[in-house]
């Protein structure tokens, strides 16, 4: 099949100014030109580069029940989700007693045509059950978690049950958090990663106590990890004596290879290490909203020049996976703290792009149009006037046609 030309009444191509009747000639599944006029293919509305959703566990759509209240604390949520995973048992985070729970693949399956329905072209998925692993035309990168090992079990049989279930996938690696997991294991997972040139993926500064935990091993964190019987080392020890990022940086997780989830409770030393690092932050602000948590600083992070991108996290914590309803999410969090930058919303649309290619290491390959990139693009009933407000404002909902490798996979 020959090129064919898809045009809009305005392209954002995420790689220039915005191009009023604007042109993007596919061939192959990839892009060989951006121009102007009107092509074979003519759409009303706003053409943007297919959005990134950084941060999701599609495993969880089926599990949405739990995303649909707000709860009292980061605590409180994972105290229902975990009952809600184990269908009301007390089982533990080893394979073998989760099997069966829950139709871990539809969930996936629902949750990547959710995501392509509203305009993400490429996703940052945490895979926790293997059944998750599904095809779908949803691109990005897949990341196999590691949860609840101790360093004596991780020893023991975890390592290589973990490296048997990845085998030979195209899949990053992600540790699922400071307080799910041993000193050692989280230090190993980065070794991994590397070894296999594949990329890292965890969750950081979700808690309001996280930081106390990892300092002194104590609060309420440290009660609910003692609750799940995990004998790990910060318990034990009292602590490490650094504070979550400063922690994660220790045992080598930190860098432009790796990119966190959440970062709510981050000061400044913090988001000055992570920058340093060139480690990007996945905002989820829709999804803090529901564990009843802060948002987190959204101004500081843009102001600082923090490197960020979006996610909108699962929906057992979220009330969708429009991506686009968290970037409104952002605009009024920013605006509330204080950040009056006019190009606010075009900075926004970047991170839902642009961010979320850069934090999965695919940085001109997807969230942008320009010639040799993938031809992911979508196409949104929003005002072309204004595009990149009209997109961060009100772009939630109005996505009208999701084209992924250059085929219309969905359209009104």
């Amino acid at each position: 099949m020959g090129p064919v030309v898809h045009s809009a009444t305005v392209v954002l191509t995420m790689d220039g100014p915005p191009i009023p009747g604007g042109n993007v000639t596919v061939e192959d599944g990839r892009v060989v030109a951006i121009g102007a006029g009107r092509g074979e293919v003519h759409w009303d509305g706003v053409l943007v580069a297919g959005l990134v959703n950084a941060h999701t566990h599609l495993q969880y759509t089926c599990m949405a029940e739990v995303g649909q209240r707000v709860y009292d604390s980061f605590e409180h949520w994972s105290e229902v989700f975990n009952r809600a995973y184990f269908k009301g048992g007390e089982g533990t985070w080893d394979p073998a007693e989760r099997a069966g729970a829950w139709d871990w693949r539809a969930g996936a399956l629902d949750g990547a045509w959710q995501c392509l329905r509203s305009g993400t072209t490429s996703a940052a998925d945490i895979v926790t059950d293997p059944e998750a692993f599904v095809d779908t035309p949803l691109g990005g990168l897949p990341y196999l978690e590691i949860i609840g090992d101790t360093d004596a079990s991780w020893i023991a049989d975890g390592r290589e049950r973990f490296l048997a279930t990845l085998g030979g996938r195209n899949a990053g690696i992600s540790p699922h958090s400071p307080y799910t997991l041993d000193t050692g294991v989280l230090a190993d997972s980065a070794v991994l990663a590397r070894e296999r040139g594949t990329r890292l993926h965890i969750h950081l500064a979700e808690s309001a106590h996280e930081r106390e935990y990892t300092i002194s091993g104590t609060g309420p964190l440290a009660e609910l990890v003692s609750a799940w019987c995990a004998p790990f080392a910060l318990l034990r020890d009292g602590g490490s004596g650094l504070a979550p990022a400063a922690y994660l940086d220790s045992l080598g997780l930190l860098g432009p290879d790796c990119h966190l989830a959440h970062g709510i409770y981050l000061g400044a030393d913090d988001r000055a290490l992570l920058r340093e690092r060139g480690t990007t932050i996945a905002l989820c602000p829709r999804s803090n909203r529901v564990l009843g948590l802060d948002g987190p600083d959204v101004a500081a992070l843009l102001a600082e020049g923090n490197p960020i991108a979006v996610g909108t996290d699962s929906l057992s914590s979220s009330p969708s996976l429009d991506l686009l309803a968290d970037v409104a999410a952002l605009k009024e969090l920013a605006v509330r703290q204080g950040h009056r930058d006019p190009d606010l919303d075009r900075v926004l649309i970047e991170a839902a792009t642009l961010g979320g290619a850069r934090a999965l290491g695919m940085e001109g390959e997807i969230g942008v149009l320009r010639p040799g990139a993938r031809a992911d693009f979508a196409l949104f009933d929003v005002d072309p006037r204004e595009p990149y407000r009209s997109l961060a404002e009100n772009g939630a909902g109005r996505c009208v046609a999701t084209v992924v490798g250059g085929k219309i996979i969905w359209a009104l």
